[in-house]
């Protein structure tokens, strides 16, 4: 028997860490921090930790890595998540695909479609447990595994009750930069969207209208060695071996609310020098912060939503392949929402802990 219980990343888009106990062990299911940066880490919730498992590179999954280095525990990742954590931490690697046992607890690990090198987490204990971290099943860049059977899940639901597909998104944000002026600025994570957004825009409009700032082509020259990507992925290897050039139409930057590194540096300079709004435009894709917001509030910001969550329908989708008897609807700000939709056919919990 087990038990499971959210510390951390229900009722909000928060730092994401979950405890599980089980055959007398403690673990941890991510160690995250932010999106915003006054959502920290709670050193608290490593009290008792045997081992801390992250599922991807992102900064709320994996924020707080550097308290569990400093409490001298394992961390269990895969080789390319492992890159992002402290240089002292005790990695144990998990595979992209496959299982892994430990304690007397069978861990299969499938690709996520969200992140490079990121993975969902099963959990041979009872009927199942199965964390998805972050997902997404409508990437054309990173691959995504069906995971085996789990009678509880814990979902990442980002995107709330929102049902828009992927191609619809596409279409609008298509819409909006066929009707933007000049350059148009895309600050994105560089081992998240980047190369998916690539793939789109070489397809649209050629590679002689894209560019990846330095950044952006050293994660993706890393990722299309990896096994993490579909065959489709190669496409754009000829747009790595393009140095840098400032006219291009596209520029996708590190990093993703234009608060750091080369999309901070364009951003600033269109601002002080008035092309903002005018013959230059930045366009956000994902969950923005304050800074993201503040720049969406001036002419020249946009928002137009690029799925690297599930929307409503894969969410029911997944309940229904794993028939789930409960699920947690994770990292959304009203999971409350969910205790009244009839389509899940799954019991919702939330701050309780579950018994496996």
């Amino acid at each position: 028997m087990g038990e499971i219980k959210i510390l951390s990343g229900i009722g909000e888009k928060g730092p994401a860490c979950m405890r599980l106990n089980v055959n007398g062990k403690v673990w941890l299911l991510d160690c995250g921090h932010g999106p915003e940066a006054t959502a920290r880490f709670n050193p608290a919730w490593l009290d008792g930790a045997d081992a801390v498992f992250v599922t991807h590179d992102h900064i709320d999954h994996i924020g707080g890595a550097a308290y569990a280095v400093e409490a001298g525990l394992p961390i269990y990742a895969t080789a390319q998540t492992a890159k992002a954590l402290p240089p002292a931490a005790e990695v144990r690697m998990l595979p992209e695909q496959g299982i892994y046992d430990l304690s007397g607890v069978r861990i299969t690990t499938g690709r996520n479609g969200h992140a490079l090198g990121g993975v969902w987490l099963h959990f041979g204990i009872g009927e199942g447990l199965f964390y998805s971290g972050d997902w997404s099943e409508e990437s054309s860049w990173f691959a995504y595994d069906t995971p085996p059977k789990a009678a509880t899940a814990i979902l990442d639901c980002s995107y709330h009750l929102d049902a828009i597909a992927q191609k619809d998104r596409f279409s609008a944000f298509d819409t909006l930069i066929d009707n933007l002026p000049g350059q148009i600025l895309l600050p994105v994570p560089p081992s998240g969207r980047a190369g998916e957004m690539a793939l789109h825009l070489v397809e649209l409009f050629g590679f002689d209208a894209v560019i990846l700032d330095p950044e952006c082509r050293t994660a993706l020259k890393a990722a299309l060695a990896s096994d993490s990507l579909t065959p489709r992925a190669q496409e754009i290897a000829p747009l790595l071996e393009r140095g840098d050039t400032d006219d291009a139409r596209f520029l996708i930057c590190d990093t993703p609310n234009a608060d750091g590194g080369a999309a901070w540096g364009y951003a600033r300079a269109w601002r002080e020098s008035e092309r903002l709004g005018r013959n230059a435009h930045v366009v956000f894709t994902g969950h923005m912060t304050a800074h993201a917001r503040g720049i969406c509030a001036v002419p020249g910001g946009h928002f137009r939503r690029w799925n690297v969550h599930p929307p409503l329908g894969d969410q029911v989708k997944m309940l229904q392949h794993l028939n789930a008897k409960r699920f947690a609807p994770a990292f959304c700000s009203q999971p409350e929402d969910y205790l009244v939709e009839p389509e899940l056919g799954a019991k919702v919990f939330m701050h309780e802990a579950i018994k496996l």
